[in-house]
């Protein structure tokens, strides 16, 4: 069987604790591969190894940096297809989803190539006579970067490439489920000519988290999962005094106004609620429909839904793959199973899906429930799976109130023709995120991704210029020069005169 070591210092390291973890193939069922989990003693390990290389790395000169850079995209570029099929195998997503997570992760890439623009400082001359302030930003140090299942490749890119950019040393904590994409990135990484020990990749499970966030040469912690994850992974590093961006959950709403292009909107919640099989805290998991429009909005979506095609994501015509384990896959199956009991109209219910030839694979099929109230379980919950709720409202008004009552502020969107509603939408809602005919607002990468309320935890949102900030410390240079012609002034014990 397969094994997943670590990536200490520039190399591979087999796992010294005696633990290991399954890894599995979701379309089969089949356990593939077992991935070592770390000890305590094994992220120290880690952790001086990226102590080290700050001390040179961290003094670097950014043309040294974006040359390494530089390289680096080139060869994630040619093997693109290979980290995409390393993630299919995993986490079970189908291939074109695959490379399209691949992408996402390189437009990160391409902003910390252009890192030279975004660490400029600034110059203030003769703020007093002879005086000069200038401002500067420096690494922090070592980085930990912690990323979900969800995205084996694309979260890590979102983190390490632009920290390391900076002048900081990182080490990865993937998930356990689908460790491989993150290893061969490291990989990669060496062989565009990353020093040792820059970049660290270390599997484990909450023994590893902990030692992370309790590590005094951790200088800052990134983060992306669950909201409960988010909560303490916040908490436990901010009191130990680390920086801390912590990603958490979603409950995703799509507004739908009577004006809007109902087919435009169907293809949209369709594609947003159901791709990536629903993994994906970006998902749109609750239509709200405004007025009459819900009918013709759910039968529109109904029969989009029904033509989907589900199968493994290593076979072209599947749009859409397994979930990531068993127990995902009947924890998302008992919303669905719960919703009529709670008042909803089940309109699909996806159950009950299997696929010929791979029956023991972690697979669902897509649900639609109608008419469901605020107070179920399934709206309620972010079920991380292929199920829409959709929630009937009479105005704009109560929609926008529905929406803003939820602890989540991740992302948004609102469907409509109408500008000016749109434009009030946009600063109304309150999210962090928000697409006006756009269901997945993802920003680009020189914009910074990130929700509000209990979807974040920190101030920094991640990457774009927040990222830069996160990973860097700013600091204020006062500097006065004496004229050589001037002689020697007397000593002066007030304030200094800026006028």
């Amino acid at each position: 069987m397969k094994t997943v070591n670590h990536w200490i210092g520039g190399k591979a390291v087999e796992g010294t604790s005696g633990t290991y973890g399954p890894v599995t193939d979701p379309a089969t069922g089949a356990v593939t591969t077992q991935v070592a989990l770390a000890s305590a003693e094994e992220v120290d390990t880690a952790v001086a190894a990226a102590k080290s290389a700050f001390a040179t790395w961290g003094t670097s000169s950014l043309s040294a940096r974006t040359a390494v850079l530089f390289r680096y995209r080139a060869l994630l570029d040619a093997h693109r297809d290979e980290i995409a099929a390393l993630i299919t195998a995993e986490h079970g997503k189908v291939h074109s989803d695959a490379l399209g997570e691949v992408a996402r992760g390189l437009e990160i890439v391409e902003l910390a190539c252009g890192i030279t623009t975004q660490l400029k400082g600034e110059l203030s001359t003769e703020v007093s006579s002879r005086v000069d302030v200038s401002s500067i930003r420096q690494p922090i140090g070592v980085v930990a970067g912690i990323t979900p299942f969800n995205f084996p490749a694309m979260v890590p890119m979102w983190m390490f490439p632009l920290a390391v950019a900076c002048g900081n040393t990182f080490v990865l904590k993937p998930s356990e489920k689908d460790p491989s994409a993150a290893n061969l990135l490291a990989e990669l990484a060496a062989e565009a000519g990353l020093p040792d020990g820059v970049l660290n990749v270390l599997h484990g499970d909450r023994v590893a988290v902990d030692a992370l966030l309790a590590h005094p040469d951790v200088a800052a912690v990134s983060f992306v999962g669950s909201t409960p994850i988010a909560r303490h992974i916040h908490a436990t590093a901010s009191a130990n005094g680390k920086r801390v961006q912590a990603l958490g959950g979603a409950k995703n709403h799509m507004l739908v106004l009577p004006d809007a292009d109902l087919d435009a909107a169907a293809d949209a919640a369709v594609s947003a609620a159901y791709g990536s099989a629903g993994e994906r805290c970006m998902a749109i998991s609750a239509v709200v429909a405004v007025g009459a429009v819900g009918d013709d909005l759910v039968a529109r979506i109904k029969e989009r839904a029904e033509k989907i095609r589900i199968g493994p994501g290593t076979d072209p015509a599947s749009e859409m793959g397994p979930l990531i384990t068993a127990a995902h896959r009947d924890k998302v199956a008992s919303y669905v199973t719960g919703a009529a009991a709670q008042g909803a109209e089940v309109v699909l219910d996806g159950t009950g899906h299997t696929v010929e030839g791979f029956e023991d694979g972690h697979w669902i099929g897509l649900s639609l429930l109608d008419h469901v109230s605020t107070d179920s379980d399934a709206y309620r919950d972010e079920i991380f799976g292929p199920v829409l709720c959709v929630l009937r409202v009479d105005t704009y008004e109560e929609g926008v109130a529905l929406m803003n009552a939820s602890p989540f502020g991740n992302g948004t969107a609102i469907f409509t023709r109408d500008g000016g509603a749109a434009r009030r939408f946009q600063l109304e809602i309150e999210a962090g995120m928000v697409g006006v005919n756009v269901p997945i607002p993802v920003p680009v990468g020189y914009h910074s991704f990130g929700g509000w309320k209990d979807s974040l935890f920190g101030d920094h949102h991640i990457y774009g210029n927040d990222g830069v900030h996160f990973y860097t410390r700013g600091k204020v240079v006062t500097t006065r020069w004496p004229d050589p012609a001037d002689a020697p002034s007397s000593v002066d014990l007030g304030f200094p005169r800026n006028h």
